[in-house]
């Protein structure tokens, strides 16, 4: 709004259109968000989930040779105790032997306990544990052949079973997550 020399009020359109460009765009950038925002929010971890964002496992009712399998963030995770045979198997693998190569002393903390997400890199099943020609894990679906380290060795899986992040609390007692 501007004002003559003799007095008399002429409205802007100019500064009127503006603000109506910015009212409007504000107006549908808060409805694009508020409608988007349903879909975004549904994407986040359900609450079960967050619940086990790390889980806690007393290893000492584990004996040696055995696999035990517990749950953490709805995955199956391995605990494996393994034996003397099983770590010097995993220790004397070649690594230009392997298709994804990694040593055994990268994938454990502690040679004699081996911790894996149990799920098969070639589509999500679940292997079995002292199955397959390397005493490791057998996915049965596919024949994914993994070894006493979780390396893969044979079919048709592109890499190793994951290590998920842990830590000893104490020497019986590993925190997962």
């Amino acid at each position: 709004m501007t004002t003559t020399t003799n007095g008399a009020v002429v409205h802007d359109d100019k500064s009127r259109r503006d603000f109506l460009y910015i009212a409007a765009g504000a107006f549908g950038a808060v409805g694009a968000a508020a409608t988007i925002w349903p879909f975004i929010s549904q994407m986040s971890p359900s609450a079960d989930v967050l619940a086990q964002k790390e889980i806690e496992f007393d290893l000492s009712p584990i004996a040696v040779g055995q696999i035990v399998t517990v749950k953490w963030q709805s995955k199956p995770v391995f605990i494996w105790h393994r034996t003397a045979t099983d770590i010097k198997a995993a220790e004397a693998a070649k690594l230009a032997d392997l298709r994804d190569p990694q040593t055994d002393q990268a994938r454990v903390q502690k040679p004699e306990w081996l911790v894996l997400i149990g799920i098969c890199t070639h589509l999500g099943c679940i292997p079995v544990g002292h199955e397959g020609p390397f005493e490791g894990f057998l996915c049965h679906c596919h024949g994914s052949v993994y070894d006493t380290s979780g390396r893969i060795r044979q079919g048709p899986a592109p890499a190793n079973l994951a290590v998920p992040p842990y830590k000893f609390l104490t020497d019986t007692k590993v925190r997962i997550g």
